[in-house]
């Protein structure tokens, strides 16, 4: 099956200034050809370094000289936007969206500013969540539209960022209450479509009683859009099962179900015919799906799956043939695209959560205790370089722009570069 990847920006591997939305131009990690560092400290190759105010883990969003991204106060009843200088680190905009009255219960892990923004020329689109939705205009800062009634149950808090397709702003929201998918017209913020989930959330446990506790209900993946066979097909991860839709229509084509998992929390990507995602907890595992089929196509559309290891919050990347993983225990994983044969598994060390980036021929991870292990891509493990920054550490996922890291730890906005 022929499989070209589709998404509302130009997919490019010449230098790229605009880093749109989650994982970058394409969605999937990678940075094209922009000659970012091999080593950096905070002596060496910064230059300049932002105090973010408040919580939030959503990562940066580029377009042209503007920094984009959210935070939310310590006791989550405000969330802001803010616009940084991409040359200067200069907060040109920290604008209050949204007062809470009663915040919904967040786990001490996560943030009601978690989703990343997405961007386009001139326009910006900002979630928390079910607190809040909302268009900006680049320029001016002005809120151009907002949606504050899209109920949902976060449970832990939200996770999932929105993604551009079209004229539609995707959205996925898996809480514990309410399970669906919706797309807003990114001009009007009307609601345009939304779809419930299909499979339903009342498995029986181990011991024979009903799976009662939100974890089980919720999800905290992003959405991803590619064609197959000329058509565009939205996959979308729930709690228990992953789906394909049209994205006009929101109509259901087909699911892969893994009842026995929840928590969903990474983008999928694709390649050789193949999407590819992981489960999420309970028996977390590595799927490749082939697309395609209607109903429930579990058994007959999993070619492979990866058992050991599987990285539960950082998304996956694909270079050329080969698949890299890293868990959130600090376990490197390389397999096959096409088969799923493990190529070599090396213990990094660190706790992960931000996903992985290629950019320069090399493949960069980033771990919750602020260092960064540069490693190269190939059946071998060869380490290249280590690099620190703060203590705090980096909950979000890198952004890149020209020859330049922009890099969220949880405190600062770090632009690195030679």
């Amino acid at each position: 099956m022929r499989v070209i990847l589709f998404s509302v920006f130009v997919a490019s591997t010449a230098l790229a200034s605009n880093w749109p939305q989650y994982r970058g131009p394409q969605g999937d990690g990678h940075a094209g050809t922009n000659r970012v560092p091999l080593t950096w400290s905070e002596t060496n190759n910064v230059k300049w370094k932002a105090a973010i105010h408040g919580r939030g883990w959503a990562s940066p969003v580029i377009w042209g000289k503007q920094i984009w991204l959210t935070t939310a106060s310590e006791d989550a009843k405000q969330l802001f936007a803010l616009c940084v200088d991409a040359d200067s680190g200069q907060i040109l905009r920290d604008s209050k969206l949204f007062d809470v009255e009663r915040p919904q219960f967040h786990h001490a892990f996560n943030s009601p500013a978690s989703p990343t923004p997405v961007i386009e020329a001139g326009r910006v689109y900002i979630t928390f969540g079910s607190p809040g939705t909302a268009c900006l205009d680049t320029e001016s800062g002005k809120v151009l539209w907002e949606r504050r009634d899209i109920v949902c149950n976060h449970y832990r808090g939200a996770g999932s960022s929105p993604i551009l397709h079209g004229n539609l702003l995707i959205m996925n929201f898996d809480g514990s209450d309410h399970q669906f998918v919706m797309a807003l017209d990114k001009d009007t913020g009307k609601t345009v479509w939304k779809t419930n989930r299909s499979i339903d959330h009342k498995d029986l446990d181990a011991s024979g009683k009903p799976q009662a506790e939100g974890d089980f209900r919720k999800a905290f993946a992003t959405p991803h859009v590619a064609q197959f066979d000329g058509k565009p097909v939205l996959i979308s991860q729930g709690a228990k099962a992953a789906y394909g839709y049209n994205p006009l229509t929101g109509e259901e084509l087909w699911r892969v179900e893994e009842r026995q998992n929840h928590s969903a929390g990474t983008r999928p990507v694709v390649g050789h015919g193949l999407i590819f995602f992981t489960t999420g907890w309970s028996q977390g595992q590595l799927l490749a799906v082939k697309p395609g089929g209607s109903g429930d196509v579990t058994s007959s559309h999993i070619p492979w799956r990866v058992t050991k290891s599987a990285a539960k919050k950082p998304s996956l990347l694909l270079v050329n043939d080969l698949l890299y993983m890293m868990n959130d225990g600090g376990v490197a994983t390389c397999v096959e695209a096409k088969t799923g044969t493990a190529v070599w598994t090396e213990r990094i060390g660190g706790d992960y959560s931000a996903s992985p980036l290629f950019a320069n021929g090399r493949i960069y991870l980033f771990n919750e205790e602020g260092k960064a292990t540069v490693i190269a891509p190939g059946r071998d493990f060869k380490k290249l370089a280590e690099n620190t920054l703060e203590k705090s550490g980096f909950m979000a996922s890198p952004a890149v722009t020209d020859n330049a890291l922009i890099l969220r730890t949880r405190n600062h906005l770090y632009r690195v570069e030679e």
